[in-house]
């Protein structure tokens, strides 16, 4: 018998198979037994709750100490809608048995339904306010941004329920599986995009004249966030 036969895996508790992109495997893995709350703050976790925490109470904060009127509402709505897709992302990523992952998906979907709600009555504000006071649609940097920002989030959040709930649309269950690191990676990308788009917010004139929130101040909280979320990646659920 040859002497060089692998040996057979042994799973460690909490670290699965997957590694993060940064550290060791379980690094950002739930551990067995160990409760889904906990999730949103293992390992560099707590780095991203600081930066999206920050972000939010830099717009709230800005908001709150001028005279509120209908457009606080677009800013208060949009910061509030990242916030909570932030949570998703973070409850989700360290699932690794079928009955994590399983729980995971479902408050997955559940916080970015309310997110995408969220992000939408922001939409319908903005559009409102626009109309009411004849102004421009969509010619800025944010507003284009924006716009596209939103439409994503829908078809991210159509795809992700489809996918897991009602895999025959895409023909079979497998075929579905198939597609599960795509709606990874653009989930990233989205969520870079909306950070994108909340800077591009700091160039309006609304915000340059009233609001006074610093492009700086937007950009540290959002890497200190990126920097929180990115390296709880794990590869294998990319397909690396």
């Amino acid at each position: 018998m040859s002497s060089d036969l692998e040996e057979p895996h042994v799973p460690q508790e909490g670290r699965g198979d997957e590694e993060p992109l940064l550290g060791r495997a379980g690094d950002a893995s739930q551990q067995e037994g160990r409760g889904i709350q906990f999730n949103p703050v293992i390992g560099t976790a707590i780095l991203a709750q600081a930066g999206i925490w920050i972000l939010a109470a830099t717009v709230w904060a800005s908001i709150f100490i001028h005279p509120l009127m209908l457009f606080s509402a677009h800013p208060l709505l949009n910061s509030a809608g990242l916030l909570v897709t932030t949570q998703a992302i973070l409850i989700l990523q360290p699932t690794h048995t079928p009955k994590q992952k399983q729980q995971g998906t479902s408050i997955h979907a559940v916080l970015n339904g309310v997110s995408v709600l969220t992000l939408i009555a922001g939409l319908i504000i903005i559009e409102y306010n626009k109309i009411s006071h004849g102004g421009e649609h969509f010619e800025s940097p944010h507003a284009i941004l924006g716009l596209i920002t939103y439409i994503f989030f829908i078809i991210q959040a159509l795809v992700g329920i489809a996918q897991y709930y009602i895999p025959t649309v895409f023909g079979s269950v497998d075929n579905a599986k198939a597609i599960y690191k795509y709606h990874r990676m653009s989930g990233y990308v989205l969520l870079v995009l909306a950070f994108a788009t909340t800077a591009a917010a700091t160039q309006t004139d609304y915000n340059k004249n009233v609001l006074h929130i610093q492009l700086w101040a937007v950009l540290v909280a959002e890497v200190i966030a990126l920097v929180g979320v990115l390296p709880r990646i794990k590869k294998q659920k990319l397909g690396l």
